[in-house]
């Protein structure tokens, strides 16, 4: 067979293309968590014409998920970077009313610092969303969900410019963007992990993929991968950018679990239910 997505009736989740997909076998398993989230024939289509089941890698990967995180050991802590807020608001709100801690980092953290009266110089951050970030931030109060927000920063003028300086919030020049976390942000987050039970990581702290912009995120790594090793704390990372860090930094098979799905994974922590998986119970 032809890869299934040069279909057009694949991704409209088209039943009579599912039925046709169904006639070339007798049983259907679904093995791909990471697709899960999707409506398309393969995935919801096929099970309404077979006998269908979980394969066991997906069986593996929602007993761990729901192991760790349906009921997590408190002091709960939440880090979520990235570059947008736009791609995860659904996530940050499901995530303060579960966190007691929420840390920020990223490209998406700018637009918080940018509503909180910073002037991020150069930096990526969304204009449009900065009320949602205020409401963001109000309504992590009213949930007793600690907020934290980089307190130093490392800034250039591009990714690929070695100069950089590690600077407050308060001092980023018009032409200066911010690129990682600093190293008193790594001690502040370090310090409240140190009462930590569980942790949940989706997305970079920096620009990860440019040197040294990735230090934030693997020193980072490496602290919450020794404090793993020591039993002071269950891990959980997905997401493919934060995968792709930990991989790099030989630090994936350190944390207690890592989900290599983007956003099945981002949909399953939002607490929404994955049409995949719910296919399969009918």
């Amino acid at each position: 067979m032809e890869n299934i997505r040069f279909y057009k009736e694949e991704e409209q989740g088209d039943l009579d293309f599912a039925k046709k997909l169904a006639s070339l076998g007798d049983i259907y398993i679904n093995d791909a968590f990471s697709c899960s989230h999707r409506n398309h024939a393969s995935i919801t289509g096929i099970a309404k014409f077979l006998p269908s089941a979980a394969g066991l890698l997906l069986e593996s990967e929602i007993d761990n998920l729901e192991k760790i995180l349906s009921t997590p050991k408190s002091p709960f802590v939440s880090i979520v970077g990235g570059a947008k807020i736009s791609t995860k608001l659904d996530l940050l709100y499901h995530l303060i009313t579960k966190s007691d801690l929420l840390v920020l980092g990223g490209g998406m953290a700018n637009s918080f610092l940018k509503a909180k009266g910073y002037d991020v110089g150069n930096s990526l951050y969304e204009e449009d969303l900065i009320d949602k970030a205020i409401d963001l931030i109000n309504k992590s109060e009213q949930n007793h969900c600690k907020l934290i927000l980089p307190i130093d920063v490392v800034v250039s003028r591009s990714v690929n410019d070695p100069d950089f300086r590690i600077i407050s919030p308060d001092d980023i020049l018009a032409d200066e963007m911010i690129l990682d976390i600093g190293p008193k942000t790594i001690q502040l987050i370090l310090q409240e992990l140190l009462h930590a039970k569980t942790l949940v990581w989706n997305g970079p702290m920096g620009a990860f993929e440019f040197k040294p912009y990735d230090l934030g995120t693997i020193n980072l790594a490496k602290h919450v991968a020794q404090l793993t090793k020591n039993k002071q704390l269950t891990s959980v990372a997905g997401g493919g950018d934060i995968v792709s860090a930990l991989t790099m930094s030989e630090l994936i098979d350190d944390f207690s679990y890592v989900s290599t799905a983007g956003g099945a994974f981002l949909e399953w922590l939002e607490g929404k239910g994955l049409c995949g998986i719910e296919a399969l119970k009918k």
